[in-house]
């Protein structure tokens, strides 16, 4: 069966091997990313930019922006800074993207984790920021995502970041945390649902423990020891080692998966 009948977008001459390909549907396209000046994220833009995307970086002012920029492959990237909890910014940085180039796909690294002891150190004040920066920016940027693939007549993948933590709970006073995360994941599902008729899909990437700066901090060093010897490669992932997951579901490879969650945790998560 030919790829135009499978209903992959963007393929007319060209061979189907191609659709298989991580990069397949993201040459000369434009790509959102959030958190791109994070541990993760800086990792995920330099894969779009290897891939052959033009990538709208998306961080908070005063984060290491210009920097990431300028190690990335290619040409036509651009950053893009923005308060994500305030809702009016998300549909610019849609329109900013478009303007780059047609829009294939989001990817929402950021997040913020404010670590405590244990659940009676956790304030009113940790609860709204967590959940306003990790739950409520994510479902109104999703759909701010959504309306802008619908507007431009265009399917395209949305990728968020969701946690271990989502199944496990999380841990003393990264319950809030975690909780955000299990948001994030039900949330993707019924998006996924959702948004469908639109062609586009939506899935998530829920990464186990990683050797970045939110991971480490707060973190004592019994505490981290014993972190890791509940993994059962024995070791926490390095940053890059989420990206290859992050490119499968943007691209036309993952053309007929949505609604799901990509588990990279060296086994700590089995389901």
């Amino acid at each position: 069966m030919s790829p135009e009948k499978l209903g992959v977008p963007g393929v007319p001459g060209v061979p189907a091997m191609n659709m298989w390909r991580n990069d397949a549907g993201l040459q000369g396209k434009s790509v959102v990313v959030t958190g791109a000046a994070g541990g993760i994220g800086r990792e995920v833009v330099k894969g779009f930019a290897e891939a052959g995307a033009k990538v709208l970086l998306v961080d908070v002012a005063g984060s290491p922006l210009e920097e990431v920029l300028r190690s990335l492959a290619g040409e036509g990237h651009e950053i893009h800074q923005a308060d994500l909890s305030d809702l009016s910014t998300h549909a610019g940085i849609f329109a900013k993207a478009q303007g780059m180039a047609p829009l294939a796909a989001f990817t929402h690294c950021a997040a913020v984790l404010r670590r405590r002891n244990t659940v009676d150190d956790v304030t009113e004040e940790d609860w709204d920021l967590q959940i306003d920066v990790n739950l409520k920016a994510t479902f109104f940027l999703n759909r701010s995502a959504r309306d802008s693939f619908r507007t431009a007549g265009t399917k395209g993948s949305i990728i968020n970041f969701s946690s271990q933590g989502w199944w496990s709970g999380g841990y003393g006073g990264s319950v809030v945390y975690a909780a955000s995360k299990g948001g994030v994941v039900s949330m993707t599902k019924g998006l996924a649902r959702s948004f469908a008729p639109d062609g586009v899909r939506v899935n998530s990437v829920s990464p186990g423990g990683v050797e970045t700066s939110m991971m480490l901090g707060g973190m004592t060093e019994e505490g981290l020891k014993s972190f890791v010897s509940m993994i059962p490669m024995g070791r926490l992932a390095e940053p890059q080692e989420m990206v290859g997951a992050v490119l499968f579901l943007a691209s036309d490879a993952a053309s007929f998966v949505t609604g799901t969650v990509v588990n990279v945790s060296g086994g700590q998560l089995m389901y």
